[in-house]
Order: C-alpha cells, then structure tokens, then sequence
C-alpha cells in the first residue's frame, strides 16, 4: 500500500507539472529545463586551470591501466580517477581471467562459448580477436610479477558456468582483481610518462565544433574546476551497477562514463542488457559482497530455503548455467517459496581447501559467524555487469573523433547480450592495449594534433524547487530494481521512465558544485536510457527477460538498439 501510495503521489505532482508547462500534450510538456544540456557547469576555457598531455586516460581499472601502460610507450599520459586507485569493479573482482591456457583447449571452444552466452549479438570477428589476443596478455601479466595459483609447474585453471572448458586463472584464490590491479600499477608506476590524478571526478568531455573529443574538464580537492586538455581520450570509467539498490558494485560505479559520452554526443549500444551475479551474500542491514561462481564450478550447490536443490528445474547444466539463467532461476524460486534469499551449500567442501582456495570469502562468512562446514550461505541476485555501453570499433574508437573507450564502459561487441563469466577482464587487457595502441599510433602518424577551441558555456539559472540528491538517488535505486532489473513488463518501464523524467526536471537544471550532485545527474540520465532501451526491445534475450514478450524474436530483434544524443 505504501509503494502504491507514494507512486500516485509522483504521479499526481507529474500530471499537475505537465498540465503547468504545456496542457496540450503530454509528449509536447518537457520544458526547456528537462532537456538534456551539453555541460553540467558552466565552461569558461580562457580562466579555468589547464593541464596539457598527450594521452588522458578516464578510469583506473584493469583497462585503463592497461591502455596507460602502452600509450605511455612513446606519449606521455594523465590517468584520471574519481575515487583512488582501489576503487574500481577490477580491484574487487574475484573470479578470474578466461583464456585458452591448456593444451587440450582450443581458440574455437572458447569462441563458441562466448557466442552461445552472446546469445546472436556478439561481433563475431571481435570475439575471435579478443580470445586469440588473450594467452599473450595473461603471460605478459606473469612476466610483470602477477602471482597467479598455480598447480606442480602449470597454472591452476578451473571451470565456470557457460564454458566448455577448465580456462579460469585466478590469482590468489579468490583475489584475483586485485592482483592484476596491483600488477598494473605497479607498472605504470615505474613508467615516469604516466601521471596519475586520484580524487579526481570528471564532469564532463569537452568537444570542438568538428565532433572532435579535446579533453576534459573535472574537478580535484578544492581546486575548483580544471581542464585538461589531450589530442586523444581514453574513457575506461567501469560500469554503473550503483544504479540499482542491490549490487555488487563498489559505490564509484554510477555509469558517468556512458552519461560523459553521450552528451559529448557518442553512439550507445545495448543498454538494456544488465548482468545480475547469481550469488551475493544476503545478510539483512550489510551490504551485498559478491560469492564468487568459481565455488559453484568447484561444486557448490544452491537450495531453496526447504532445502531443496532447485537448479536443474530450470536448466540442464544446473548450478552451471549461465549467469542470466540462474538469476531468473533463483528470483522464480524466491517468489515461489516466499523467500528473500536461497543458499548456496559447501558444507561437503573441505575447510582447509575453502580457507586456502577462497581466504577472501572464507574471512567475510567467519565476519558474520558463518561455518561452512555446518551452515547454508544465503544468497541472493545483484546488479553484476553492463553488458552495453559506449559503442566502439575494432580499434576501439566511439563515434566521437578522438575518443576511445575499452572495459566495461565500451559496448566493443564482445558479449553480445550477455556477458560469458570471467570474460570481463580478459576484455580490459585486450581492449586496453588496442586502444592504447591506437592512440600512440595516431599520436605518432600526425593526426592528433588540436587547437584549443574557446569554450565558453553558461547555464541558465532555474527557479525550480531544489531536491535533495540523496533522497533522488535512493528513490532511483529502489525504482531500477523494481521495475527495470532481473525481470521486466511494460507498464513498470513506462512508468520508470515518466518517474525519472519528473526527476529530471528538477535536478538537471541545476549547476551543482559537488561530485554528489553530478552523479546524480549522471544516473539519471544512464537510468531513463536504459529504461527507454528495455521497453524498446520486446522481447527476452540475454541478460534482458520481458516477462511480457518471454520468447526471443530473431526477426524483429536479432539486433542492436542503439541511442545517441
């Protein structure tokens, strides 16, 4: 009663603000303030601080450290990121790495398996590239120092859901983000080409009138507000799970680098595919910690709260399925037994195994007085991965001159609509490179000269009420995970996106001075695309399920839904 209550009050106050602007239509009503403005401040290009560099890198994870790392081979590099260098989706990833590392693998396997999961939207020439690429890159991180498991003289690879074959390296059991992190910086720490600019929140890409990325402009401690200007770009912000309520995301992940990019004017691609991780610990009050499916490729099974194994109800290969499958499986079986969780059991795991194998997870479940060898671990879905993003070419180039994006920023055409496990970090040191590649290259050819356009943008000043960012970004976390998450219909997504329209017109009016408010501007803006690309694909494919249209539609839909400004 009370949700239904509080969504007839905004819409109440939605109808009385349309009927205030424009009483003819309500498509006609958005007044000038909801528009979507080019720059959040106001730009002045002839007072502001300026830097200058060769390459400017936006993201500190494995793919723009990695895009650092080898554009600084002949240019120098400014890396930029909004929190510190452990802050990112790379850091706190536990799964591994895939690649094709045995003998009795194949580059073909691994292909086909991306493929299947990509579900007919994969780019399969890309997928080829980024797989074969892969063997080479995982070495290199070993001559750099990485400390992956290994078993006798031979890394120690295992099985996860949707693969064919044992390909996953990890790195100190369930840590493995954290070591090619660390590996990475400390190599771009030895490089003096690379300077790095940590607490450094990114406000918006500055463009000339040619289409052409010239730089940035953000903010850094008290400085005020500084450009910097970069005859090439390199956009590696992570992803944007923080704009739902349950994830697993750390809390820089509020999708800026899609919002940077679209209103500097990219092509997005895909924004309806979000990736839920099956398993993360559900414990009332604490925030969701991923649950690694490395435990259910080493064996683990997940019961419903009658201690029931449910899994292969729903699919043959179980516990094993892909990501999306098991999500969906674990939401049907909550709501069929009235739960807000389900379990995962490794009781019949060996302590001394789990704590040696998973110390990371083994050290979060003895935090909340978990025995694995007498009790169930509950879990439940969060917002995971964004499978869409900014669209790039093989050369990892957006539709913007001189702006490139790699990891999960990018849409590159690796996973399609659904993300293969542990591919992710495979795709930031490929793409990573490539565009760190391509820049050096251009850099070197002459293209990459720029002017330094005037830029001079002011914002109008607004009347409107002033909302508290806080309370925005709560209600529009609740808002996506209720009506545009695991599963979707249209009423809840028509209604997500008239509820974040309101919004938009009381907070992207104004010219906040904080990162608090810029975020908020940003998801709301990543929020209402997303929304607008699910009630556009009517039908269920990937990680994108409409309980309305639950079939795929390979004649409508075997395509891209792309959105540009």
């Amino acid at each position: 009663m009370r949700r239904a209550n509080s969504l007839s009050r905004v819409r109440s106050a939605i109808e009385k603000d349309n009927k205030l602007t424009d009483p003819k239509s309500k498509d006609q009503a958005r007044p000038a303030a909801a528009q979507l403005r080019r720059y959040l401040i106001n730009v002045d290009s002839t007072s502001a601080n300026q830097l200058f560099t060769d390459c400017l890198v936006v993201g500190a994870g494995v793919a723009g450290l990695r895009a650092a790392i080898e554009a600084a081979e002949s240019l120098k590099v400014i890396v930029v990121c909004k929190g510190t260098l452990k802050d990112s989706n790379t850091w706190k990833a536990q799964g591994g790495i895939a690649s094709v590392l045995d003998v009795a693998d194949t580059f073909e396997s691994h292909v086909a398996d991306t493929l299947k999961t990509g579900c007919g939207l994969c780019d399969k020439s890309i997928v080829d590239l980024v797989v074969r690429r892969g063997p080479e890159l995982v070495s290199q991180l070993l001559g750099w120092g990485a400390e992956f498991d290994r078993k006798d003289d031979h890394l120690d690879i295992t099985l996860e859901g949707g693969h064919s074959h044992a390909r996953i390296a990890h790195a100190h059991g369930d840590e493995t983000g954290r070591i090619i992190a660390q590996t990475l910086v400390k190599q771009a720490r030895r490089n003096p080409n690379i300077r790095v600019l940590e607490d450094f929140y990114v406000i918006d890409l500055l463009t000339d009138n040619d289409n052409k990325c010239v730089g940035l402009i953000g903010c850094g401690g008290r400085a005020g507000p500084q450009i910097i200007w970069a005859p090439n770009t390199i956009l590696a912000t992570g992803g944007a799970g923080r704009l739902y309520r349950e994830t697993t995301n750390p809390e820089v992940a509020t999708g800026d680098g899609i919002a940077l990019a679209y209103r500097a004017g990219a092509v997005l691609r895909d924004l309806e595919f979000v990736q839920f991780h099956p398993t993360t610990l559900y414990i009332a009050g604490a925030s969701r910690t991923l649950i690694t499916e490395t435990l259910r490729g080493e064996g683990a099974i997940l019961l419903d709260n009658k201690g029931r194994r449910f899994m292969n109800d729903y699919h043959e290969s179980g516990e094993l399925a892909p990501r999306d499958v098991v999500s969906r499986a674990i939401l049907s079986q909550m709501q069929k037994t009235k739960a807000t969780h389900v379990y995962l059991d490794v009781r019949h795991f060996d302590k001394e195994f789990f704590a040696n194998r998973f110390p990371l997870i083994n050290e979060l479940l003895n935090s909340f007085d978990i025995d694995i060898a007498n009790d169930l671990i509950p879990v439940r879905p969060s917002a995971h991965y964004m499978v869409g993003g900014v669209k790039t070419d093989a050369s990892a180039m957006t539709s913007v001159n001189n702006l490139y994006a790699c990891g999960e920023v990018a849409s590159t055409g690796l996973h399609g609509a659904n993300r293969l496990g542990s591919n992710s970090l495979l795709e930031g040191l490929v793409f990573g490179q490539i565009a760190g590649r391509a820049v050096s290259q251009c850099t070197q050819a002459g293209a990459a000269q720029i002017d330094r356009p005037l830029i001079k943008y002011q914002i109008p000043h607004s009347d409107r009420t002033r909302l508290d960012t806080e309370d925005v970004r709560n209600s529009l976390r609740a808002l996506m995970w209720r009506n545009v998450g695991i599963t979707r219909t249209d009423r809840p997504l028509a209604e997500a996106r008239e509820i974040i329209r309101f919004w938009q017109r009381y907070v992207m009016d104004k010219a906040f001075e904080s990162p608090e408010g810029w975020e908020c501007q940003n998801m709301l803006t990543v929020s209402l695309l997303m929304a607008q690309s699910a009630q556009q694909r009517r039908e269920s494919r990937g990680t994108h399920f409409r309980r309305d249209f639950p079939d795929t539609d390979d004649k409508s839909f075997a395509r891209h839904i792309e959105l540009t400004r």
